[in-house]
């Protein structure tokens, strides 16, 4: 008999336990910045009097669940930004959505007084993933003047590349072709141009960088050393703006707009992004490093015979020689991104990269390209949210 009651009590646990989640709620929404519609990530998101709260993920989304029914204050925080308030009514087993958008601004902060006693030193093992931003990338001094993913990969640990800051990666002593370099999904097979200095990612665009050196999961299959996925930002939604920039080494530019505006209220909103550079370092190395394969610089204190001079075309010893450095890139990348009332999205994506090599009679050249699109699906009524990506 026993037995009977115990296996009862087990078959009725689910239902009770799914009874008494269906008389809770949820709290989702997503959080921009007002000026630009861009989200805003790792926000802290509070539910006042109920003790509950979330951050927002890279895509300024935030989602709370089992929240008792009732009338509440959503708390929204940010470092730079002015806290945001907002009331929200929660009832049971409906999801309440809310967008929204944080303005710039300082936060005044009353008096810390910080106690506490001595502690024993604690050892925390983390997880082999390190997420960059375009802020930290920024903060790094670079070549040129122009800041680069490649250029700040080098100063993480376990983190070497042959040459000048470009060329093979090596992670943690596995092989390059042991890596595995995503852009918004895609696989990029030759992501740093032929010079090294500068990689194929625009760093205006880039919205995060997640590297992994170790316990990825399946997601990220067919590597064993190491993952670097880099992930876009959506053009603004709001206005039409753009940068032009110019150095030694590269020249770019971008264009970035709505195509429909995102109304005051909030809404649907269709945007765009595009970006172009050019390398410039086979122009400009003429003059600013003629030196640079000059080989009289090597062989001007020895005599070429006439036979050598014959096959090869000119003399080693001719000071008018000078062939710089003969490398040139072009990069093209554009998206155009949907975006819902209830964060959902759509985002359709592509890339052209062109690497190039012309010296003395060698002409060589390679091309790379793709696109696809991505989606994140938000249903009202679900606690499941739906994404997927397709690219080619």
């Amino acid at each position: 008999m026993r037995n009977r009651f115990t296996l009862l009590a087990l078959l009725l646990l689910p239902a009770v336990l799914f009874a008494q989640k269906s008389q809770k709620g949820t709290v989702r929404g997503n959080v921009y910045d007002k000026a630009t519609a861009q989200p805003v990530a790792f926000a802290t998101v509070q539910i006042e009097g109920a003790a509950m709260g979330t951050a927002t993920d890279v895509n300024g989304f935030f989602s709370i669940a089992n929240v008792v029914p009732g009338a509440y204050n959503l708390k929204i925080t940010y470092l730079g930004y002015q806290d945001f308030s907002v009331p929200v009514t929660v009832k049971a087993g409906e999801i309440v959505y809310q967008s929204v958008y944080m303005e710039e601004g300082g936060t005044n902060l009353e008096e810390v007084v910080i106690s506490g006693k001595k502690e024993q030193a604690k050892t925390e093992v983390l997880i082999s993933k390190l997420t960059v931003t375009p802020k930290q990338i920024r903060a790094l001094p670079s070549t040129g003047g122009q800041a680069d993913i490649a250029q700040y990969l080098t100063v993480l640990p376990g983190v070497i590349f042959t040459g000048d800051q470009g060329g093979q990666l090596y992670i943690r002593g596995g092989s390059p072709v042991q890596n595995r370099i995503l852009l918004d999904g895609m696989t990029i097979y030759n992501p740093f141009h032929s010079i090294g200095f500068f990689s194929v990612f625009e760093t205006e665009l880039i919205r995060n960088v997640d590297v992994l050196t170790g316990g990825f999961n399946a997601d990220y299959g067919g590597r064993i050393s190491a993952i670097v996925d880099v992930k876009t930002r959506e053009g603004n939604r709001k206005r039409l703006s753009g940068l032009v920039s110019a150095s030694p080494f590269q020249a770019k530019a971008l264009i970035e707009g709505p195509i429909i505006p995102l109304k005051e209220e909030g809404g649907a909103s269709v945007s765009f992004v595009l970006t172009g550079k050019r390398g410039l370092i086979d122009q400009t190395a003429k003059s600013l490093y003629s030196y640079v394969g000059d080989t009289t610089k090597i062989w001007g204190l020895f005599e070429q015979s006439d036979l050598w001079k014959e096959q090869n075309g000119r003399n080693l010893q001719d000071t008018t020689y000078a062939p710089g450095i003969p490398f040139n890139y072009t990069d093209l990348y554009g998206k155009v991104s949907l975006l819902a009332g209830n964060g959902s999205k759509l985002n359709f994506f592509g890339f052209k990269y062109d690497d190039g090599v012309k010296y003395q009679i060698a002409d060589f050249s390679w091309t790379s390209g793709g696109g696809g699109f991505d989606f994140t699906l938000v249903p009202s009524n679900s606690n499941t949210i739906v994404g997927g990506t397709l690219t080619y």
